[in-house]
């Protein structure tokens, strides 16, 4: 039997509001050690926002990131998937899209994400990307916890 996304995907949403500064979206990444955040409007998905989002679309254009918002950086509509759906159809978008990263949606809803190191781990759990994606966080190497 195949196995699904929503075996493997990392469940519950980290969101912001679409208003939200690029400062706020950040300190949440960093409180979670997580590297995205989903732009959400309620339960409407309007977008992702990476930390390379916020390092390339607005830190290194000179942009204040305490008046810059999340809506303003995400990356709109994402290619998103179903929690049934099977795992190698989120290899596929991925492969296709050139995404790390899909948000779970289920009945229009955000339910959680599946990344490339959620993949690594349940694919070949010996790999590199795997043991990276597995280890413990590490606040040295990022600065002070949060």
């Amino acid at each position: 039997m195949a196995q699904l996304v929503r075996d493997v995907m990392t469940a519950g949403v980290s969101a912001v509001r679409p208003d939200a500064s690029l400062v706020e979206a950040a300190r949440l990444m960093r409180a979670l050690d997580i590297g995205d955040v989903l732009v959400a409007d309620g339960d409407r998905l309007i977008g992702v926002v990476t930390d390379r989002d916020i390092a390339t679309r607005a830190v290194a254009e000179g942009r204040d990131p305490l008046a810059v918002s999340a809506e303003s950086v995400c990356t709109p509509n994402p290619v998103c998937i179903g929690p049934e759906e099977e795992v190698g159809e989120a290899i596929r978008l991925m492969t296709t899209h050139a995404v790390r990263r899909l948000p779970v949606m289920e009945d229009g809803r955000p339910l959680g994400v599946v990344s490339l190191g959620d993949l690594a781990v349940t694919q070949d759990p010996d790999s590199a990307l795997a043991e990276i994606s597995m280890a413990e966080p590490n606040s040295e190497r990022g600065g002070t916890p949060a």
